[in-house]
Order: C-alpha cells, then sequence, then structure tokens
C-alpha cells in the first residue's frame, strides 16, 4: 500500500485547506464553526434529518465537477480530500450583492425565525447549478431534506419558481466563474496514493484503490468502514461512539460504477442513491420512486447503496426490493472474491456473512423477467425523509391461467434482519392469483414474522400492515376492486 504523509487535502469556498492530523470522527459542522467560524451552517438535529446544516460538496467525476447538496452535521471531515467545500457565506458578491438564490428567498418572504434559511439557500443553489429550469417537482423533491417550522414552505417554493424563471444570463456566481480553475485545483490534490493519519488510538485512513482497501482492512479488520456517513455519522452524533480505525471509502473511483450487463446491472458499492436513480428507475420503475422517498435529497447524495447492504439494518429500505429482485452480493478481501445471494448474507441482528477483512465489493441486480410484476411500499409516519417503519418487495409470476408460477417476497422492520417470507410465497405458489388466494395466503405472515414493537410501530401494526399490502399488491396486478380486510390488534 503506496502511504502519502500530504493528509486531507480539500478547498473550502476560495481557500486551500491541508490538514496534517485530524480524528477520524471529526465532522464538517465542527470544523466549519469551531475552525472557521463560519457559522451560516447551522446544527439542528445532528442526525441528517433537518437540513440547517446543508452544504454543498464539489467532487470530480471523470473529467466533470459535480456538486451536490450534503448534511454537515454527519459528514466526517475526513472523508473530503480532493473535493470543493461551499458554504452560504460563499454565495453573495464582494460588494455585498446578493445571489439570485438568495435575493429571491428576501423578496418572497422565503425566511421568518432564519434559523433554517442557510440550509434552504444552499439546497435551491444546489440545484441552480444543476437544472436550468426545475419543474415544482425537481424543487419539492431537492427540499425533502429541509425542515422549516415557519413559513410552511410554500413562499420558499415561490422564491424557487421566480429565481428559476428569471434567471439571468450574466450573474455572479462563485461557482461557475472558476469551475475550470476549482476542476485544475482538484485535479491536483486528487491521488491514488493511500492517505494514512493519526495514531493508535485515532488512526485514519484513505485508501487509493480497492485493492488498498482490501490491504488495510487485511492490516484492521475491526477497522469501521464508511461510505456514506448517513447512519455511521449518527454513532458519533447520537452515541458517542469512539471509531477506530476508520476507512473513508467516498472518494474510491474503483466503486463507483454502474455496468449495464446481460440480464442486469452491475451496482458498485461505493454508487450513491442519487448516482443510481436513473439506471434503477429505468429498469424497474418500482424501486426508484421508492428510492425518491429514501431519506432527504443530502442523504441521497451521500448514502449508498453498498453501504445500506454492508451495514445490515433490519429497517434499511434497500434490501427488500434488492432480494425481491434476486440480488447478490460480491464480497472481496485481499485473500479473493466471493459471491452470496444477498438473502443469506443477513444471518441475523447484528451479523453479515462478511468475513474477517471482507468488503461489500459490488451488488449484482438481475432483470426483472418479462411479465413479472414488481412493487415496493414504504410505510412511514411522513412520506418524506422518515425511516421506514416497514418496507415490503413483492415480485411474482403468473402463467397464462393466471396461475402464480413463482413468488418472492421480502420485508425491512419485520424482524431481526431484512427477511424473505417464504411461508406467504408458498402458500401463493400453484394457486390461482385471486382475493380468495390472497386471504388465505395472508395467515401466513404470523409463521413468517415476529415484528417487534417500538416507537415507529407496533408489532400487531407492522403485521397488518403486511397483510394489507399483499392485498394492495393484488389489486394493482390484477384490477380488481376489493375492500381491505380488517384485522383485530391486540398488540
Amino acid at each position: 500500500m503506496t502511504q502519502s504523509a500530504g493528509g486531507i487535502r480539500f478547498i473550502l469556498n476560495d481557500r486551500e485547506i491541508a490538514l496534517d492530523t485530524l480524528q477520524p470522527t471529526a465532522t464538517l459542522l465542527d470544523f466549519l464553526r469551531l475552525e472557521k467560524r463560519l457559522t451560516g451552517t447551522k446544527e439542528g438535529c445532528a442526525e441528517g434529518d433537518c437540513g440547517a446544516c446543508t452544504v454543498l460538496v464539489g467532487r470530480l467525476a471523470g473529467n466533470d465537477l459535480v456538486y451536490e447538496s450534503v448534511n454537515a452535521c454527519i459528514r466526517f471531515t475526513g472523508s473530503l480530500n480532493a473535493t470543493h467545500v461551499v458554504t452560504v457565506e460563499h454565495l453573495a458578491a464582494s460588494d455585498g450583492t446578493l445571489h439570485p438564490v438568495q435575493q429571491a428567498m428576501v423578496d418572497y418572504h422565503g425566511s421568518q425565525c432564519g434559523f433554517c434559511t442557510p440550509g434552504f439557500v444552499m439546497s435551491l443553489y444546489g440545484l441552480w447549478l444543476s437544472k436550468d429550469n426545475p419543474s415544482r417537482a425537481d424543487i419539492e423533491k431537492t427540499l425533502q431534506g429541509n425542515l422549516c417550522r415557519c413559513t410552511g414552505y410554500e413562499p420558499i417554493v415561490k422564491a424557487a419558481e421566480a429565481v428559476a424563471a428569471a434567471r439571468p444570463d450574466a450573474v455572479f456566481d462563485p461557482i461557475v466563474k472558476v469551475r475550470k480553475d476549482i476542476i485544475a485545483r482538484l485535479s491536483a490534490i486528487r491521488s491514488t496514493q493511500t492517505i494514512r493519519m493519526g495514531s493508535a488510538d485515532a488512526t485514519l485512513i484513505v485508501p487509493g484503490t480497492a485493492a488498498d482497501l482490501a490491504e488495510a482492512l487485511s492490516d484492521h479488520p475491526q477497522a469501521t468502514i464508511v461510505a456514506g456517513s448517513t447512519d455511521v455519522g449518527l454513532w458519533v452524533t447520537k452515541q458517542m461512539r469512539a471509531l477506530n480505525p476508520v476507512i473513508f471509502i467516498n472518494g474510491l473511483e474503483d466503486l463507483q460504477f454502474i455496468r449495464e450487463m446481460d440480464g442486469g446491472i452491475l451496482i458498485g458499492a461505493g454508487v450513491s442513491y442519487s448516482a443510481a436513480f436513473s439506471a434503477i428507475s429505468a429498469r424497474y420503475p418500482a424501486f426508484g420512486r421508492m428510492l425518491d422517498r429514501l431519506g432527504g435529497e443530502q442523504v441521497r447524495n451521500m448514502g449508498t447503496i453498498g453501504g445500506n447492504v454492508a451495514n445490515g439494518s433490519p429497517i434499511g429500505d434497500t434490501p427488500p426490493p434488492l432480494i425481491a429482485l434476486g440480488a447478490s452480493v460480491n464480497l472481496r478481501s485481499k485473500a479473493g472474491e466471493r459471491t452470496v445471494p444477498l438473502e443469506s448474507y443477513f444471518i441475523d441482528y447484528g451479523r453479515q456473512d462478511r468475513r474477517p477483512g471482507e468488503f461489500v465489493e459490488s451488488i449484482f441486480v438481475p432483470d426483472l423477467p418479462n411479465g413479472d410484476h414488481f412493487a415496493v411500499y414504504k410505510i412511514s409516519k411522513r412520506r418524506d425523509e422518515d425511516i421506514s417503519a416497514l418496507c415490503g418487495a413483492f415480485r411474482i409470476a403468473l402463467d397464462n391461467g393466471n396461475i402464480v408460477t413463482s413468488a418472492r417476497i421480502a420485508f425491512g422492520g419485520m424482524a431481526g434482519t431484512p427477511k424473505r417470507a417464504e411461508h406467504v410465497e408458498a402458500a401463493l405458489i400453484n394457486k390461482p392469483w385471486t382475493e380468495e388466494t390472497v386471504k388465505a395466503a395472508q395467515a401466513a405472515f404470523d409463521l413468517d414474522y415476529q415484528p417487534l414493537t417500538d416507537w415507529r410501530a407496533t408489532a400487531g401494526y407492522r403485521i397488518l400492515t403486511a397483510k394489507n399490502l399483499l392485498l394492495r399488491f393484488l389489486l394493482e396486478t390484477a384490477g380488481q376492486k376489493a375492500e381491505l380486510v380488517r384485522f383485530e390488534v391486540t398488540a
């Protein structure tokens, strides 16, 4: 493994930052506020939920420069090598002239108490950079990860619509005018050498290649791998956990690929939800619609499908549809590679079939055969940016006589791991796809799952909802009309 003594290098607004010492769990939010006194970036929730800490992070993607909104409260500073961090202080001109996005927020009264305003501005500025003529749906999607308790959102949406409609050709913009210069500066910083910082008590590693990652894990099998930090960040900000060593892989180009293949797509473990959205939506539209509700835009820009799988959370939203589609996971280590079906990767709560030194390198998702019916349902207390109470994925194949020839049903939030409903599947196969069959099969959910009661939902609610989702799937695929069955819930 080639070591670099240069430390972490990135650009903050218009200045290059060089850090030769850094705690592995130091957050970007603390660095901005405490070290650089850039206090426009606020701490609201410290869990990537409210968006008050939103900043933009620009990264090289081939020869292009892509800017994405991220949550600074759960983004670790060690993950920023060869990036451009942009805060709200950088938007206005040197003479104080506001950027059009900022001015629109003033003109349309998009701020009241003002605490959340910088985060909204940065999210809308990210949209300004990426889309010339956004629709209202685009605007609302951009703002999914920003919460406000004062304005009711409508003035903010109107401000976004106004600035898009009156977008001037010649306007001061802190990124557009220096884009080529930033690309050159980041290209000079970027390296395939591995960065290693710290001591035995606090070690930070940024591998340059996938082979370097395998070697680092061979040396430190107990290390915490951090891709998007949308979950690991909360281990630090909420649970106050000390992580050591930490290996950051978000900048690892070897893991950022989407390959269209015969029979499916291969998704690198470092691909974010946002980057995977188009490919997944094109092949599996129901899966794509669910991704639109996974976190807010900032979380989707940071979080990765590989991380969601590797983490093994029982309420991760991508494993149920991936299991229903028959996905497999490729595991790599210094000793070699192996591939396992995704459903068998999850062993028990907090346990995955990942040997010491192994990491998730990629996920293969087979194509959906012609004629198969597929749906994904995310159930949460609020529609956008909320963790699921349960998430169900359904896939069936029917013959010409409307008989179920195969079935794959998987749920998250119903057990200690993402888990198939094998008894329900067996109750459907070789039966006619009718309401009578579905109602008979609903009882098998009690054999497949014994969910817990927690603050998101009771066990009874989860079972009830899973049963009704199967009926919903029937209605959507068969076009029948039927009332949802009401079950007596005792828990």
